[in-house]
């Protein structure tokens, strides 16, 4: 485990069933990292229920999404001297025992690292035109960062000093922002891009962020932000 101060980041959207549970793996699988839930504007106990279970809670008055959520937590990295910065989801279904292989990427010299589901580990699967839309991504992504890339849609993440500073001020924030366009981003300013296979687990409360009909829409909305960030960056 690195010897790095590292800041575990949780955006979390009406997520009181399950962030004090998430919150609390966290603690007690990297128990030398801080935790930071951002609480995205939500209508239920999410903010009381993380800081119940230790976390520290950044609560923002309505919801900007995850990619305003993920910009505010990496000012707070880097205004407060953190060398390392992880993404966690505040679903459960990230499993922080892999944020170790993730931040010993970063030690190795790269400065974002995606924990891949589709990269070998875990059986994790999405089919129709969303999975579709995730392999296209994929290539080309991994084109443009000069690195095979499986799984660029994952907010599940690490990332060096030097890529925390940069997202601190230019985050994406549109939808897809927090996932294609960084990896465009970051790549285009001369950061190395790595992933590394983690598994994903079924989230056991709340709803599931898409339904079939999204999934279709998926496969344009995804292309067209794509097309976007090639053209901004």
């Amino acid at each position: 485990m690195t010897s790095a101060r590292v800041l575990v980041i949780i955006p979390a959207l009406n997520e009181q069933d399950a962030i004090a549970g998430v919150v609390r793996e966290v603690r007690e699988c990297l128990p030398d990292c801080d935790v930071l839930v951002i609480d995205d504007g939500s209508r239920d106990d999410t903010a009381a229920r993380a800081r119940a279970a230790g976390a520290r809670v950044a609560v923002l008055p309505y919801n900007l999404g995850v990619g305003g959520a993920m910009r505010l937590g990496y000012r707070y990295a880097v205004s407060r001297g953190y060398d390392r910065a992880v993404q966690v989801d505040a679903d459960g279904q990230h499993d922080p025992r892999f944020v170790p292989e993730l931040l010993a990427r970063v030690d190795e010299g790269a400065d974002l690292v995606i924990g891949a589901r589709f990269a070998g580990a875990g059986d994790y699967e999405v089919r129709g035109p969303r999975r579709w839309a995730m392999r296209l991504l994929s290539g080309v992504l991994s084109r443009v960062a000069g690195t095979q890339l499986t799984d660029t849609t994952s907010g599940f993440r690490a990332t060096s000093r030097p890529m925390m500073t940069l997202f601190a001020d230019a985050y994406p924030v549109e939808y897809l922002g927090d996932t294609v366009e960084t990896l465009v981003l970051a790549a285009r300013r001369g950061y190395t891009v790595r992933q590394v296979p983690v598994s994903m687990r079924v989230r056991t409360t709340g709803r599931p962020s898409h339904s079939p009909t999204k999934a279709a829409i998926y496969l344009g909305r995804a292309f067209l932000v794509l097309l976007l960030a090639l053209i901004r960056n």
